[in-house]
């Protein structure tokens, strides 16, 4: 046990020692979890795994999947994560060899998210979700949108039996000619979550810029 517990606190250590690099295609970038989430996909656990698999097309190569701090403490010590918050960042595996330009960019991101149609204007987020299917995403907002750069607001109502509902933000990415997808998802119990998944998403974009302009 004491052996285990030693490899735990050294693999949290590496955790937090982000950015780290990842080589896509002919382009090295820089990675790093937004604050507060540390990339699990080390811990080699199947449960994590198939949950990063799950949550984005197998057309895509997951980059980093992390969960938050008090998730990957549970997890340390056996304890099942709860899984309310967690982030993940992907590439389109067709477009890794691809030098991919500002105008070229734009009409992928333009084609990606045609099918979410228009974002309501105003009203209740739980009230517009309870009207759309369950399971289904709605676009709520756009978050950002320029040359580098398209990030969308989602929601979704997970249970028809239930008052549950699911945000996400979907944000495409243009860094050093590569194509990167970032997702946040929360469980949304409280308007706070609403204002904490903008936040952290715009907080996460301009970090991975930041980090990649060096």
């Amino acid at each position: 046990m004491r052996t285990l517990l030693a490899l735990l606190a050294v693999w949290l250590g590496q955790a937090a020692a982000a950015p780290f690099a990842v080589q896509v295609g002919d382009a090295r970038l820089a990675l790093d979890a937004p604050p507060g989430f540390s990339d699990v996909q080390g811990t080699g656990s199947p449960r994590l795994l198939e949950l990063a698999e799950s949550i984005t097309s197998p057309s895509n190569r997951i980059l980093l999947f992390a969960l938050d701090d008090g998730d990957v403490r549970r997890f340390s010590v056996g304890d099942s994560p709860e899984l309310r918050r967690y982030v993940i960042a992907v590439t389109p595996k067709g477009l890794e060899r691809d030098r991919v330009t500002p105008p070229a960019f734009q009409a992928f991101a333009a084609d990606s998210l045609r099918e979410l149609g228009a974002a309501p204007q105003g009203g209740d987020v739980r009230a517009y979700l309870d009207r759309q299917p369950a399971g289904r995403g709605a676009l709520l907002a756009e978050l950002r949108r320029d040359p580098q750069v398209v990030s969308v607001l989602q929601g979704a109502r997970v249970s028809p039996r239930e008052p549950r509902y699911l945000l996400s933000s979907t944000t495409l990415m243009l860094i050093r000619g590569k194509v990167v997808n970032l997702s946040v998802y929360t469980l949304f119990d409280r308007d706070a979550d609403l204002d904490w998944i903008r936040a952290a998403t715009m907080r996460w974009v301009d970090d991975l810029q930041r980090i990649n302009s060096r």
